[in-house]
């Protein structure tokens, strides 16, 4: 039961490379393979991963990755309009997935994918996310065992330099899955519905775009009704001017302690970047490949991974996550429910992955959780656009 998987990577750009220090150190993963078109990046891929016994195979083509034998699951993490495809592939070949958030970028591509792992037989998660959190998983059961009553009314509020950090040109068109709300509404949604229940009723919302050089959703604002009563409001900004990272003591969104004299770093960056192609070649310095590899060489973070301020009222106390545990504000104290620092970032992901191949448990974030998690995000979006509230659908409960 504690036999590691054998891991495979479809797409060894920023979003692995953020993973890249969990795949790396969880003692219940092993990193055997990856598909990537870029031949730098399937070198460094070799060389991080061969041992004395065997040499880490790399492809440039991502049906040839998933007939590997030699492959259990797959961490899918190419571009989110390939991530259909590439779902299929695996599927096809009968290997578990671990796809990136979002999903897909309609809730007909994600209800295909739900299919092809059904027929595949093998399981299907989303992530990650910032529900895999360990603060938020454990606000939830604080919520779920019933101390503090039942939750009313939640308040999620992010602040970021989203927008700013170096993009290539779909992240900025939103048509091919740019902008805050599919890349971080992912996020936050996520986590709003794990502590509210899940079951979302209706969305009102408004986007906002500032600024005419970066040409999607920079910014959002929501409300959310849930099936039991609850109601929560989401704010998010990408905008790199109010940081609330300063809410949670200067611990950023990964668990590393921040500078604060670091304001306005990331739009320095962009400083001198005059076009399209300039920015994305700006960015492909950060790749696997071409970035320095932090294989086994990053500390374990500070912090738990969090994803801003959030406070969660219920009847009894309101419970608000933080970088280290859960406050908890009661009628006459205030306490903090601690947990120990993590040894391995973003641990529980694989250990969620781990537990469903190695002991067939059903994941919290499987692939109906990730539909619906995109239901919510192009609800987003459609009542942005029409000024109505919009009711949905295919939600389910933790």
């Amino acid at each position: 039961m504690n036999t590691p998987l054998r891991l495979g990577v479809v797409g060894l750009g920023r979003a692995f490379m953020l993973m890249l220090p969990t795949l790396a150190q969880h003692p219940l993963a092993g990193l055997v393979a990856a598909a990537d078109p870029r031949e730098e990046a399937r070198r460094q891929f070799e060389q991080d991963f061969s041992t004395p016994d065997a040499v880490a195979r790399t492809y440039d083509d991502v049906e040839m990755l998933c007939a590997d034998p030699g492959v259990e699951a797959l961490y899918i993490a190419s571009p989110h309009q390939f991530h259909v495809e590439h779902v299929r592939l695996a599927a096809k070949h009968r290997k578990h997935i671990l796809v990136e958030k979002p999903m897909a970028l309609t809730l007909a591509d994600c209800q295909a994918m739900i299919e092809a792992a059904r027929l595949g037989g093998i399981h299907l998660m989303v992530g990650h996310s910032h529900s895999f959190d360990a603060p938020y998983l454990r606000a939830a059961e604080l919520i779920r065992s019933g101390r503090f009553g039942a939750p009313r009314m939640i308040v999620a509020m992010n602040y970021t330099d989203f927008l700013y950090r170096p993009r290539r040109p779909e992240e900025l068109d939103t048509s091919l899955g740019g902008g805050v709300v599919f890349s971080q509404a992912a996020h936050q949604v996520d986590v709003v519905r794990l502590l509210a229940g899940g079951l979302v009723s209706t969305v009102r919302a408004t986007t906002g775009r500032f600024d005419p050089a970066r040409p999607t959703e920079g910014a959002y604002q929501a409300f959310l009704t849930f099936a039991d009563g609850v109601s929560a409001t989401l704010t998010y900004s990408g905008y790199g001017r109010y940081d609330s990272d300063e809410q949670l003591g200067w611990f950023g969104e990964l668990g590393q302690k921040r500078d604060p004299e670091s304001y306005g770093a990331a739009r320095r960056g962009l400083a001198g970047v005059a076009t399209p192609e300039e920015e994305a070649t700006l960015k492909n310095t950060r790749a696997y490949g071409i970035a320095k590899s932090t294989t086994g060489t990053r500390a374990a973070p500070a912090a738990h991974n969090h994803f801003g301020h959030i406070v969660v009222s219920c009847e009894k106390a309101d419970l608000r996550p933080m970088a280290d545990g859960v406050m908890i504000y009661g009628d006459d104290r205030r306490w903090l429910e601690a947990l120990p620092a993590p040894l391995v970032p973003r641990a529980e992901v694989l250990d969620e992955l781990h537990a469903a191949v190695r002991r067939n448990v059903a994941p919290l974030h499987s692939g109906e959780w990730g539909m619906a998690t995109l239901e919510v995000c192009l609800a987003i979006l459609e009542s942005a656009g029409s000024g109505r509230e919009i009711p949905v659908g295919h939600q389910v409960a933790p």
